[in-house]
């Protein structure tokens, strides 16, 4: 069968039968599995739907959803292709070393720390915080909680096994967010394999979570959800922000993504911005 030939996006205000069509299949997916993608941004759901579409060798989305609805394996492969995740150690190096610089002392006035790294992929930046807390002796005080919708990633960074190729690149971005230690030192690197040290992946509560769905469970001196609302439409992102703002401790943290905001959020009044350029807020309200 050849690959089918999909249109461009609709112009705004539009629907189009993909449209109708998207929507059957986003509500069936919420009926089955319980995993919602109905609110996230509507450009980025079509073009993944599509590109599952292309990879099943069906001729519409209708065909996708008569599919996902009956064959588990399907559902499982289209739930990945809407969870995909990019990531990297220390991402963003400029955003750690604020961190360090910034956000570290504050939280060091604290007897004891709970984090919350939401939607934390493949745990790539969950071991970068749980670097700089070692670095800064606030680890062993800190209960850090990592949690994704996506449980094959969850999985994999429980494991916190990576490609050693990986580690020069990586190491480069841990000198640019400050660090001045041996990063090859928080690994051991077996066949091509690089492993976080123990006493690292043991400080951390993995969990799946549903930003979407889910309620808070507990309050954090930091909450770091980065690049994850971009994913969403802005009701989505009001609502997940206000769960963020309502799991934070009074004058907590909460560290965005690079190309996400709040300041122009009904929740603007409710933070003050500590790094405009590195998208880092605390609670005041």
């Amino acid at each position: 069968m050849t690959r089918p030939e999909f249109p461009p996006d609709p112009a705004p205000g539009t629907e189009t039968p993909e449209d109708i069509e998207l929507d059957l299949l986003l509500e069936g997916v919420r009926r089955v599995s319980g995993h919602d993608f109905r609110e996230y941004a509507r450009a980025t759901v079509r073009r993944r739907v599509l590109h599952c579409v292309a990879n099943e060798r069906l001729p519409s989305i209708s065909a996708l959803q008569g599919l996902v609805l009956r064959d588990p394996g399907a559902l499982r492969r289209l739930r990945e292709t809407l969870s995909i995740n990019v990531t990297e150690m220390f991402r963003d190096p400029s955003f750690f070393a604020a961190l360090r610089e910034r956000v570290l002392p504050v939280l060091r006035t604290h007897p004891f720390l709970r984090i919350w790294h939401a939607g934390c992929s493949t745990g790539e930046e969950v071991y970068s915080l749980a670097i700089l807390l070692a670095e800064a002796g606030l680890l062993e005080r800190t209960r850090l909680y990592a949690t994704d919708l996506h449980a094959p990633s969850l999985e994999a960074a429980r494991r916190g096994l990576y490609q050693a190729e990986r580690l020069g690149d990586y190491a480069r971005n841990y000198a640019l967010a400050g660090g001045t230690g041996d990063f090859h030192s928080y690994f051991t690197v077996q066949y091509g394999s690089a492993i976080i040290r123990p006493e690292l992946r043991q400080s951390v509560t993995w969990g799946q979570h549903n930003l979407a769905t889910d309620a808070s469970f507990n309050e954090f001196h930091l909450i770091l959800c980065r690049n994850v609302l971009i994913y969403f439409n802005r009701a989505l992102q009001e609502q997940v922000g206000t769960l963020l703002w309502q799991s934070l401790t009074p004058f907590g943290i909460l560290g965005l993504g690079r190309h996400e905001t709040l300041e122009f959020s009904r929740l603007a009044e409710k933070f003050e911005t500590l790094s405009r350029r590195e998208k880092l807020y605390r609670k005041v309200a």
